[in-house]
């Protein structure tokens, strides 16, 4: 498949999943720190990423990826520790990589969540402060920013039904956490511009949604799922069956919708619904997808599924700006030959060149903390030992930076 000009090889990682050093530089509490975690697992070493970026960023230049997606440790900034940021972006850059830096992957900090955290309208507001300080000491040597990342996932898993941090169960009161996280976006946007920002996205969580046998069920979780956080940035509205819930005040809606460098696209896989059982609270009801290998963690692997989601983004929104697939990636048990992982990374690659996907980004550079699963699941092209924290690059590293120079 031919490959377009330009197009970005890159792959992910985010801040609390990687870095450890919880007490470095005075660095502040997250709502993650203590949250329960399978085998009562936290991430306060994880990879140790934060004392072992040189390392890391070798291993970033032997692939040959012209992009290191990462994301800032809120919490590390209220501390006031950017230093840390200052050294992987110039490490990055004498390496010949691309910085693209998310602001926010669901480490709230403990005194923001104590506040109100994205229930709260000012934690916006504070969000966008928190970008100006970060642009402030990074705008000159970044090449992307991305303000929030899926903030579908942060509302849903997080808000909704608790099986994230901060572990609340509201069902659809949680819905003022997804305005303030679109709003707060749309803030950082603003602040990112006004700092001299070159390019300016996001990376929303988006999965194809389909009916078994209810389409008005499939509809009802695609509104909730993917059009909640990708109307508001790219039409400037919510959709109709969820409008009168959002918590919108006038000029909002024009903030969220500042315009867009790039819109990112994080998939995994596809959900089917179907209508809800009795005394189900919700329109919906999550069904299984048993007629397609499985990832490690149980997810279908379908990638034309992707190709998919493009094609709907493009479809309801005439103006979509170029697309990029910030996360693509897939958990399996080691092994020498990575033969699933391999196959996985190799077809969604060719979907998302299909798609007409300007960048591909996988997930992730290595094993890392996997959020309430803790160390269960393993993502990495490289893997991790988390007991002497060697770094070990799998077959799926060197098929991958062969797809990168071919």
């Amino acid at each position: 498949m031919t490959l377009p000009d330009g197009f970005l090889w890159g792959v992910s990682t985010s801040a609390f999943q990687v870095e450890g050093a919880f007490t470095a530089a005075g660095r502040r509490p997250s709502v993650w720190d203590a949250f329960p975690a399978l085998g009562g697992q936290d991430a306060s070493v994880a990879c140790d990423h934060y004392h072992r970026y040189r390392e890391d960023v070798a291993l970033l230049r032997s692939l040959g990826v012209g992009a290191y997606r990462f994301s800032i440790s809120w919490p590390r900034v209220l501390a006031g520790d950017l230093g840390f940021y200052d050294r992987l972006v110039d490490e990055l850059l004498a390496a010949g990589i691309a910085p693209v830096v998310t602001l926010y992957h669901w480490d709230t900090p403990v005194e923001v969540e104590e506040a109100g955290g994205w229930l709260e309208r000012d934690t916006a507001r504070r969000f966008a402060d928190y970008a100006t300080t970060a642009a402030d000491r990074l705008v000159d040597r970044v090449a992307m920013w991305i303000p929030v990342n899926e903030p579908a996932i942060i509302t849903l898993l997080g808000h909704a039904i608790g099986q994230h941090a901060p572990g609340r169960s509201l069902l659809f009161d949680a819905l003022p956490a997804a305005h303030h996280l679109n709003l707060g976006h749309g803030l950082a946007v603003g602040a990112l511009r006004a700092a001299g920002a070159r390019a300016v996205g996001t990376a929303n969580n988006h999965t194809p949604v389909w009916a078994d046998g209810d389409p008005e069920a499939a509809d009802a979780y695609a509104d909730l799922h993917n059009w909640l956080f990708a109307d508001p940035l790219l039409a400037g509205r919510y959709p109709d069956r969820l409008a009168e819930r959002m918590p919108v005040r006038d000029g909002d809606l024009a903030v969220t919708s500042a315009p867009l460098d790039f819109y990112g696209v994080n998939y995994y896989n596809p959900t089917r619904v179907r209508a809800p059982s009795p005394g189900n609270p919700l329109p919906f009801e999550l069904v299984d997808i048993p007629e397609y290998p499985r990832t490690g963690f149980g997810w279908p692997v379908v990638p034309a599924g992707l190709t998919e989601m493009i094609s709907m983004l493009r479809n309801r929104f005439v103006d979509l700006p170029p697309v990029y697939v910030t996360e693509s990636g897939c958990s399996y048990e080691h092994s020498p030959e990575d033969t699933e992982r391999i196959g996985y990374l190799a077809a969604h690659a060719d979907a998302a060149l299909e798609a007409g996907a300007r960048g591909y980004f996988v997930w992730s550079l290595m094993d890392n903390f996997e959020w309430d699963s803790g160390y269960s699941q393993r993502f990495g092209l490289v893997h991790v030992d988390y007991e002497t924290l060697e770094r070990t690059p799998r077959a799926s590293f060197g098929w991958y930076r062969d797809r990168v120079r071919r």
